[in-house]
């Protein structure tokens, strides 16, 4: 009798034994189950970030993103006056939060008009309207976009802001997609991404310089918009481009 009890008592601890084990193993298989699950949002979430999500799709199925064609699309470039010299009088940390603060104010404009911001390069801002989604009214949306960008500035150096601005467009087809295999980056290419440059460059402080090509798509929105004014600028020269029309 006394062997029969000790048989039960070992066949129980053993059960609540293996029992322990079991509920262990489903507890480290839980836990590991939502890190990785953790880990994996969070892994989308940083390819989002710097990838639209069209592409970022293909790339985690693929493990390659093709190139795009897009036929027209309006490029903007933003570049800051005075960067130079503020960046000699602040301290890099002073300077890092200053240019931020901006940028993520341009990070909320342009989400608010369906734009994808391609990338900083120093103080100077590229993004483009009508891609990956194609959108007639990516002109439109880009002035709309730069003269909100522009209003913001103006509005931030009256309150100690450090910077002036000059904003140029231009519209036009262009080829996009991911380079690099380290740190790979999403770009866009093309003769229309270089023109836009010189829109900014060749613009005035203070002011939204628009191509030829893009004033053709969005002068008719004057009648719709009366507060939109153009000031035609005639020919003028561009680095490496000969004259243009502004």
């Amino acid at each position: 009798k006394q062997q029969e009890i000790k048989r039960q008592k070992m066949v129980r601890n053993s059960f609540i034994g293996g029992f322990a084990i079991m509920l262990l193993f489903a507890g480290v298989f839980l836990s590991q189950r939502n890190r990785i699950s953790k880990e994996k949002k969070r892994s989308d979430e940083l390819l989002l970030n710097i990838l639209p999500e069209e592409t970022a799709e293909e790339l985690k199925e693929t493990g390659t993103a093709k190139a795009k064609s897009f036929d027209m699309v309006t490029v903007m470039f933003t570049d800051f006056k005075n960067f130079t010299q503020a960046s000699e009088r602040l301290t890099p940390q002073e300077l890092v939060n200053e240019i931020n603060y901006c940028y993520s104010e341009f990070d909320r404009i342009i989400v608010r008009y369906g734009i994808e911001k391609i990338k900083t390069i120093g103080d100077a801002y590229l993004s483009v309207s009508g891609m990956p989604n194609p959108d007639e009214m990516h002109a439109v949306n880009a002035v709309g976009a730069a003269l909100e960008i522009l209003d913001f500035i103006i509005k931030r150096k009256e309150n100690g802001g450090l910077f002036d601005i000059r904003i140029g467009l231009n519209s036009g087809p262009v080829v996009a997609g991911v380079v690099g295999v380290k740190k790979f980056a999403y770009d866009i290419w093309g003769d229309t991404v270089n023109t836009a440059s010189r829109m900014e460059s060749s613009g005035e402080v203070g002011r939204v310089n628009i191509s030829g090509t893009t004033h053709a798509l969005v002068r008719d929105a004057v009648a719709a918009e009366p507060a939109l004014v153009f000031e035609p600028r005639g020919r003028v020269h561009a680095k490496g481009k000969g004259e243009l029309e502004m």
